[in-house]
């Protein structure tokens, strides 16, 4: 199953503009092998949105999901 991750932010810096991982089963198991690959993620504040929702507790994703990475922002 692939899933593509796209972070925003200042995340970009850390992982790029996107990335396509495979046999990624949950949001849980997306934020660990983010922290494994990307040890810089781990200081990092940030919320997911699963194919546009945001997602506060572990979420199954399934094949071709799209992951957002979206760090703390303010507006004016």
């Amino acid at each position: 199953m692939q899933v593509k991750i796209i972070p925003f932010g200042q995340l970009c810096e850390i992982l790029g503009e996107s990335l396509v991982l495979n046999n990624i089963a949950d949001t849980d198991n997306l934020q660990s092998v983010l922290n494994n690959k990307y040890p810089a993620l781990l200081h990092s504040k940030y919320v997911m949105a699963v194919n546009k929702k945001l997602v506060i507790k572990n979420t199954v994703l399934t094949q071709h999901c799209t992951v957002a990475l979206l760090p703390p922002f303010s507006g004016g």
